[in-house]
């Protein structure tokens, strides 16, 4: 993974975190909101703003790709660098939970 797109994307907004664990499979724009609000219990809201300006520089770091384009609703999935930025965050946040129950990085 680029520096730069480290220094860009890790650590993760909450927003950015659930829309790349979204695109593990093809969503759209509105149904990314609808399946985050669910999966967080209503948690974590996007705004339509936030994710189509979150998608656009997401496409553009080449974190997502657009697979399908039908009525300009473009349907998008997860990158093999979209998964690898995701996979780096999802170790961060592991060990910065086990850190906070008192465990090494080390251990399991």
């Amino acid at each position: 993974m680029e520096d730069k797109l480290k220094r860009i994307y890790i650590p993760m907004t909450e927003t950015g975190f659930y829309i790349l664990f979204a695109l593990k499979e093809e969503r759209h724009g509105y149904n990314i909101i609808q399946y985050v609000k669910e999966l967080t219990n209503q948690e974590i809201i996007i705004s339509a703003g936030t994710m189509y300006g979150s998608l656009g520089k997401m496409e553009k770091d080449g974190l997502i790709q657009v697979v399908k384009e039908e009525d300009r609703r473009k349907s998008y999935l997860i990158t093999s660098l979209g998964e690898e930025v995701l996979n780096h965050e999802i170790n961060r946040i592991k060990r910065l939970y086990k850190n906070s129950i008192g465990e090494r990085l080390d251990e399991n």
